[in-house]
Formats: structure tokens, C-alpha cells, sequence
């Protein structure tokens, strides 16, 4: 989202007009779920998606329609056996779509991408807020800005999962909480590009000056060269940061694992085997004086059971977890 955005942004400051489409509901075996969306154009189609196939075709001549006309407008898909046919889907369901028509050079959407960047690079719990009706305006929310741009009840509640509150579609499109990584070996450098183009923010540490070097970790926030033993003079871990841990051997595994547990990380899985992570969790207990429940937090090994053998493979099996984890802290 934040890429569309910026998009968004560039293009009503060159004089476009758009619509942003987005699936607010859906159910049965629709292609995409709610908070999918696509942005449009005079000529079709910029970028994202909410789906493919006829339902996408048939959104971009509605939008299309919008933008000749310039107003906003849901519009259901009710996939049935009769019509399935017809849309071009294998299966049945429904969605409701939104389109929400922004006019060329309109500086409330300007400067609530603006804001939206800033709460970006903060790193905030952010929320887009979307007004379902002819002249509904987007505004956003997160911790520290409240709500911007947009007369809602303060009693609203946003959850980390897309929904409908009323007439108000809300959907969190940044969570707080970094990637650390200790460890700047192959693994580490197959991973970090795919967590950062899935949308974590990723920070990687080593004390090899070698393997510290910005250039090997596209996509990085930041690499550091540090002591592994002094991580809090680098950084500082909260409960919605991520973990992973792949340093060069056992000992300083467990000098990493001796600080971040006691951190409370939502996340914090090592690489290594069930019978290094037996001994290790014995050495903390025993030497580092760590409670069973900072322990259990450790996901080893870690990454899905994928049966990969390459720092690529291993990679995509990290991050097919991690991102696991997000979603079902997003109650999806």
C-alpha cells in the first residue's frame, strides 16, 4: 500500500484523476479478500489487483465509468452457479467493491499520502480509513497522529484485519515492529530481500565487518556492525519485533537468545537443529536465568517444514512463517 500511495500521489500531482478500487467484503471462493485493491487510471489499470480475471475486467469498466462521471459507488458480485460462467470464475461466491473516485491535483488525498509516508517511516501502526459513499473522503489513523483527515466517533474500534465499521471501510496497512536479524551469513542475505518486498522492515546485525556490509542486504532499513554480546547499545526490542537468529555458531546464538528473550519479541525463531536448540535452552535456564515462558518463544528450527536445503529454500520457508505469524496476529 504504501508504494500505491505514493502512486496515488504522483500522478493526482501531474494532473490525473484515479480510482482506487478495493474489495470491502467478500465470501465463498472469491479471488482475493478484503482490503485487495487496484488503482485506475484514464488508460486502465496502474497497479495491484483484486483478483484477475472477469471481476477485475468488470471493475476497471465500472471504474472507468466513475471516473467519466466522478462519483463513487459500490458494487456487489454475486457469484452464483448460474453466473459463474459469465464472470469467468471456476468457483462461486460474492464480493462488494468500492470505488472511490479522487479528482486530478486534490489536495486532501495529496497530503494524506504525505502523511502516510511519515507514519511509514516512523514505523507507526497505521490505518487507511475509507468513507463509503458519493463524496466520501480517506483519512488515516495511527498512535501517534490519531485520526487525520476524516470526522469519525472516537469510539471507534480498528482491529488488525480489514473490515466495514458502518459507513467506514478500515484497513491497517503498516504494523509497528522491525525484522531484527543477528547474523549476516548466506541464509541471512536470501532472506532479507524477500521479508522487506513482502513488507517487513528489516535490520541486520553481525560482528564480522564482512558480513555487514549494506550492499548484501537489498532492502535493509539498516546493517550493523556491532558486539553481539552489547545488542542494547544498537537497538532496542519491543513485542511487535521479529526476531531471527543465525549467527556464526552455538555460543553466540545463545549470547543473542540471553538478551532478546527477555525482550518479549512476538517472534523469535533460530536456525539449528531440535537437538541444539535442547542444549541451548538448557544453558539459558541454567546460566542466563530465563523462565520457562521467555523460553517458549522460540520457535526452532526455525521456518516451515518445507524440507529446504539451500539458503534460498531455508529463506522462503522463514518467511512463509513469518508472514503466517502476521496474519494470524491480524486475526485472519
Amino acid at each position: 500500500m504504501r508504494n500505491m500511495l505514493k502512486t496515488i500521489k504522483d500522478k493526482l500531482e501531474h494532473g490525473q484523476s484515479l480510482v482506487l478500487v478495493t474489495v470491502i467484503a467478500s465470501s465463498g471462493a472469491t479471488p482475493r479478500g478484503a482490503g485487495a485493491r487496484m488503482l485506475i487510471g484514464s488508460e486502465g489499470r496502474i497497479c495491484g489487483t483484486i483478483g484477475g480475471g472477469a471481476v477485475e475486467y468488470r471493475s476497471e469498466q465500472i471504474a472507468a465509468r466513475v471516473l467519466e462521471e466522478q462519483t463513487s459507488l459500490g458494487h456487489d458480485f454475486t457469484l452464483t452457479k448460474d453466473d459463474v460462467q459469465n464472470l469467468g470464475m471456476i468457483c462461486g461466491g460474492a464480493c462488494n467493491v468500492f470505488f472511490h473516485y479522487i479528482p486530478a491535483g486534490d489536495e486532501h488525498t495529496i497530503m494524506l499520502c504525505e502523511e502516510a509516508e511519515e507514519q511509514f517511516q516512523k514505523g507507526s501502526n497505521l490505518w487507511l480509513l475509507t468513507q463509503l459513499g458519493e463524496k466520501g473522503q480517506m483519512g488515516l489513523y495511527s498512535d501517534n497522529l490519531g485520526f487525520w483527515g476524516i470526522l469519525v466517533s472516537d469510539e471507534l474500534k480498528l482491529s488488525r484485519h480489514p473490515e466495514r465499521i458502518g459507513n467506514i471501510f478500515a484497513e491497517q496497512i503498516n504494523a509497528a515492529g522491525r525484522v531484527y536479524v543477528f547474523g549476516g551469513g548466506h541464509v541471512a542475505q536470501e532472506l532479507v530481500p524477500v521479508l522487506s518486498h513482502v513488507g517487513f522492515r528489516c535490520v541486520v546485525m553481525d560482528d564480522r565487518a564482512e558480513f555487514a556490509k549494506p550492499e548484501l542486504f537489498p532492502g535493509a532499513e539498516e546493517v550493523i556492525c556491532g558486539d553481539l554480546g552489547r545488542i542494547g547499545d544498537y537497538m532496542t526490542i519491543g513485542g511487535e519485533d521479529y526476531v531471527c537468529v543465525m549467527t556464526r555458531g552455538h555460543s553466540h546464538d545463545t549470547v543473542v537468545q540471553a538478551q532478546v528473550l527477555r525482550c518479549r519479541p512476538t517472534y523469535c525463531g533460530v536456525i539449528g537443529s531440535a537437538f541444539k536448540a535442547a542444549g541451548v535452552r538448557r544453558t539459558l535456564k541454567a546460566e542466563y536465568g530465563l523462565a520457562d515462558e521467555e523460553l517458549d518463544l522460540v520457535t526452532t528450527p526455525i521456518g516451515l517444514p518445507i524440507k529446504g536445503e539451500t539458503p534460498a529454500e531455508i529463506a522462503i520457508s522463514i518467511a512463509a512463517q513469518m508472514i503466517l505469524h502476521r496474519a494470524e496476529r491480524s486475526g485472519l
